[in-house]
């Protein structure tokens, strides 16, 4: 460590603290030289892997991503900030370093959903609608009763959405305008 006032590389460390919950570390420094004391900070250099997506694509990892999405999800729910921070914090810690540095984007979004899950069932099930590829609304409610309902555990149908009423229920409606008869 260089001497802030002389240049010089000869100091001794007189005192060091653990902060941050022990992802930092401070430490009270004395020049061997001059005598000035100054203060460095330590924060270990983390590693992430590379995020791999559907389409292949590689990217670096981004936790700001995580925070968007979960922050998008609990708009407008009664969510707190630090309930967020904490399970950003639960997926950091879940992150595996050993896997040749490359993880699948499916189970980083699997992760983000059991945090969800946990938090606010609202926020699970949009998230999960935007993740999954639900073909039918009636699969949204399975979605928030049980955690692995998608089209990854075979619920997917094949079906079309429902964007219109079945013709069946229409026909026994009374009609509100009579009917053109020819």
């Amino acid at each position: 460590m260089r001497c802030p006032r002389c240049s010089s590389g000869r100091s001794q460390v007189i005192d060091s603290r653990v902060a941050s919950g022990g992802a930092e570390r401070h430490r009270r420094r004395q020049c061997n030289d001059c005598g000035e004391r100054f203060t460095t900070y330590e924060k270990t250099a983390d590693a992430f892997p590379q995020v791999v997506k559907r389409s292949g694509d590689r990217a670096a990892f981004d936790f700001g991503r995580i925070r968007g999405s979960i922050l998008r999800a609990i708009e407008k729910r009664p969510v707190a900030a630090a309930e967020v921070e904490a399970a950003v914090g639960r997926i950091r810690r879940r992150l595996p370093l050993e896997e040749g540095g490359e993880i699948p984007s499916a189970r980083i979004g699997e992760w983000v959903m059991e945090e969800l899950r946990a938090l606010d069932r609202v926020a699970y099930v949009r998230f999960a609608a935007g993740r999954r590829r639900f073909m039918d609304l009636a699969e949204l409610p399975a979605a928030a009763e049980r955690p692995d309902a998608g089209p990854e555990s075979g619920i997917e149908s094949g079906r079309p959405a429902r964007n219109r009423p079945d013709p069946e229920p229409r026909d026994t409606q009374l009609a509100l305008v009579p009917r053109d008869s020819t």
